[in-house]
């Protein structure tokens, strides 16, 4: 039971019901005895800027983290912005500082990361392929760049959003390679759906069949897709003997990187 001496967190977007991060979250708070709750807020548009107001003023709040479709927009309503974030353009997760700012990050990619460590993957030096340029797909992508990877191919059905990508991550990591053609999967040590594409009922690839038919055993195959957990990626790359890493295992992830910027958790849960 939330009691009123318990702090909040929240998590902001629309629509919110299927988010998975309010029973995580609290699960994790009752577990290890947190007098701590998040709540979730399912908000319009139009009142995004009322809730960063909101926010500043609500005492007992630790921070809140962001969800589709409002990590862009919340990214201009906050008072500070970490360095990805701000190359990014996005937030998910915000800070309450006691005095009331607002600090914004974004640790998507992180998230990612952390899951890939756990199944034996490290971006230095590697090879990946990121299929997506959206918010989450760029968070991925900048968080290899990052971490050392060596060689990033994208594709994206939009071709400026891909080329606004490549042109940030070319700026940001001079010495990373980066292309858009993609002939064959069995030189990557990474693939990476971090698109729509698989989601519920929708039984597609995000890749061209013959493509995916080139995958080999060393890679790992990842997908952002929670619902279901073996997307029809995930499941033509199991066939193909790939470790496979599912949506929930990155949000799962997450969660620390989440909790530790609002202060709420330890990195490591």
């Amino acid at each position: 039971m939330i009691r009123g001496a318990f702090e909040l967190v929240a998590i902001v977007g629309s629509p919110i019901a299927q988010v998975k991060s309010p029973e995580n979250f609290n699960t994790w708070f009752v577990n290890n005895n947190r007098a701590v709750a998040m709540l979730p807020i399912d908000l319009h548009a139009q009142a995004l800027d009322s809730f960063a107001t909101t926010l500043r003023g609500w005492q007992n709040l630790r921070g809140c983290v962001v969800t589709v479709p409002y990590k862009q927009a919340m990214a201009t309503c906050v008072d500070s912005l970490s360095v990805r974030a701000a190359a990014l353009g996005s937030v998910n997760v915000i800070r309450r500082e006691p005095n009331g700012r607002l600090l914004g990050d974004n640790v998507d990619g992180a998230g990612f990361l952390g899951a890939a460590l756990k199944h034996g993957f490290t971006a230095s030096g590697r090879r990946a392929l990121v299929v997506g340029c959206g918010g989450v797909g760029s968070a991925i992508a900048y968080a290899l760049g990052e971490a050392g990877i060596a060689r990033l191919s994208l594709t994206d059905p939009s071709s400026a959003r891909c080329a606004a990508l490549c042109e940030l991550l070319g700026h940001t990591f001079a010495e990373l390679e980066i292309d858009t053609q993609v002939d064959d999967l069995g030189a990557f040590d990474l693939v990476v759906n971090a698109s729509p594409v698989g989601m519920g009922d929708d039984a597609q690839l995000p890749l061209p069949a013959a493509l995916v038919a080139t995958l080999q055993p060393h890679t790992l195959v990842a997908d952002v897709v929670t619902s279901p957990e073996i997307t029809p990626l995930l499941a033509r790359a199991r066939l193909a003997g790939c470790r496979i890493q599912t949506g929930a295992q990155m949000a799962f992830a997450q969660l620390g990187h989440l909790g530790a910027f609002m202060g709420v958790t330890p990195l490591e849960i």
